[in-house]
């Protein structure tokens, strides 16, 4: 189940219930079952709080995202993905998309990552961000069988 939140900030995600079945269907491509995802919406500075705390990094960052899966057992993800909606929005101006293309760029990101795609190196980043784009490209009405 996908569950949405907001901490120190009023944004809204719209279309929750299709971006939830979306979700589900990325799971499944990357071979697991989507599980309890939470997702929660703050502050850049609530999520510059979390990444020092938690990270250890002092730095602005769009998502983070704490893994409470078991790929290796059930093969179920789940886990919470915080979002700093305002570094979204400042990302979408950089590269040109709109803030909502963005976001779901984000959101896809952070299952990705409970699916266990890495994006720490050079090459893993390519990685993450080619399946970033395919199931981009299955929001935009592409089926999914075509994306394999």
């Amino acid at each position: 189940m996908v569950r949405y939140y907001n901490d120190d900030c009023t944004y809204r995600l719209p279309e929750k219930r299709r971006t939830a079945e979306w979700l589900k269907q990325v799971a499944e491509a990357e071979g697991y079952t989507l599980g309890d995802v939470t997702y929660v919406f703050c502050s850049a500075q609530k999520l510059l709080e979390m990444n020092r705390q938690f990270l250890h990094h002092d730095y602005f960052t769009d998502v983070i995202t704490f893994d409470y899966s078991d790929r290796k057992g059930t093969k179920i993800v789940e886990g919470e993905v915080f979002i700093d909606v305002e570094t979204v929005a400042d990302n979408a101006r950089i590269y040109g998309f709109t803030k909502l293309q963005e976001m779901r760029r984000v959101v896809v990101h952070g299952v990705l990552h409970l699916c266990g795609q890495n994006d720490k190196t050079p090459r893993t980043n390519k990685q993450m961000h080619r399946k970033e784009d395919k199931y981009l490209r299955f929001w935009k009405g592409e089926p999914m069988e075509y994306l394999r």
